[in-house]
């Protein structure tokens, strides 16, 4: 472990028994250093403002102010959507609601409109079973989140490109793939494009219109869930 971790490290063990002491041994013991070494390390802690200070007597140690917490964490609207996401794939592990626990604690820190923000995001991602494995490509990642209307170049099966202006709608996740659901002007309809034959990308400034997405316009032999955040921010069928 490099000091950077360590120092770290300690600050969290505090934390976690404060506003119990902890001795310098034990803090030695438990990082695999010497006495010296910690309290260097304690030093520049404090040095650095981190309220640690030191109990004397036999049960004396090193103790963390209660008060002194984790800086406020805001998540932006795609974070927290990321997440749940990742949530999602979790399904069945012995650690699904400590992870759901965990991000609600982290939601609960955001702003209320970012919060309805991350809502209304997650509403426009419909998934086939569990989120496919393969990313989304960055090109068209950006589609949804910007609110923009896109200037795509798009390659069809057969290598030919057309250009076309799309209104994004949402993505879905099918098998082990991401989709871009958009409404394209060029076939005045509902239309699933393959990111990976999208060969130019580029936001307008005209804003996208509010379009109701039915499954009934999807042109994907696959039937899709609506991903969403709840109240407890764990994703569930619509």
């Amino acid at each position: 472990m490099n000091r950077t971790d360590r120092l770290y490290a300690l600050v969290e063990e505090l934390r976690a028994v404060a506003p119990r002491p902890r001795s310098a041994r034990w803090l030695a013991e438990r990082f695999e250093v010497s006495v010296r070494t910690v309290e260097r390390d304690i030093s520049a802690l404090q040095q650095s403002g981190t309220p640690v200070y030191a109990e004397t007597g036999r049960t004396g140690g090193y103790c963390l102010d209660r008060s002194h917490t984790l800086p406020p964490v805001n998540l932006t609207p795609e974070e927290a959507v990321a997440m749940a996401l990742a949530l999602r794939s979790m399904g069945g592990t012995p650690f699904r609601q400590p992870a759901a626990s965990a991000l609600r604690k982290l939601v609960a820190a955001m702003r209320p409109e970012d919060v309805a923000a991350a809502r209304a995001l997650a509403g426009r991602i419909h998934l086939a079973g569990d989120p496919p494995p393969t990313p989304m490509p960055r090109l068209a990642g950006r589609a949804v989140g910007v609110d923009r209307v896109l200037r795509i170049g798009y390659s069809d099966r057969h290598g030919a490109v057309t250009e076309r202006e799309v209104e994004p709608l949402g993505y879905a996740g099918i098998g082990d793939r991401w989709y871009l659901i958009a409404w394209c002007r060029l076939r005045d309809a509902v239309r699933v494009f393959r990111p990976d034959r999208i060969t130019t990308a580029t936001p307008t400034r005209e804003a996208v219109r509010h379009r109701p997405l039915s499954e009934t316009g999807l042109d994907i032999p696959h039937h899709l869930s609506p991903f969403s955040l709840t109240g407890d921010l764990s994703p569930r069928a619509g």
